[in-house]
């Protein structure tokens, strides 16, 4: 239940990140620190074969990744943005 509850929260932070398209109040260290927390409970949970575990895990390690790549996202058309009314025109 745990495991489900954080894989929700989770999710919920990066479907708000995806519709908003902003990267305010979130950082790119959320994800990375998911990413290698992720990665090394996924390696201990096939170790030790408890493939509930792996299951979450990867789902897991899944998230923090699509997190990652919509912060990088969220970021980049906030510079583009930025950048163009900066321009004269």
């Amino acid at each position: 239940m745990s495991s489900a509850v954080l894989l929700a929260t989770l999710l919920r932070q990066v479907y708000s990140q995806w519709r908003q398209h902003s990267v305010e109040g979130v950082s790119s260290w959320l994800f990375i620190g998911q990413l290698v927390a992720s990665t090394g409970f996924l390696i201990y949970s096939w170790l030790v074969d408890n493939w509930v575990f792996v299951f979450t895990n990867a789902a897991l390690l899944v998230t923090a990744v699509v997190g990652q790549l919509i912060y990088r996202r969220n970021r980049r058309e906030q510079h583009e943005h930025s950048s163009s009314r900066s321009q004269p025109s």
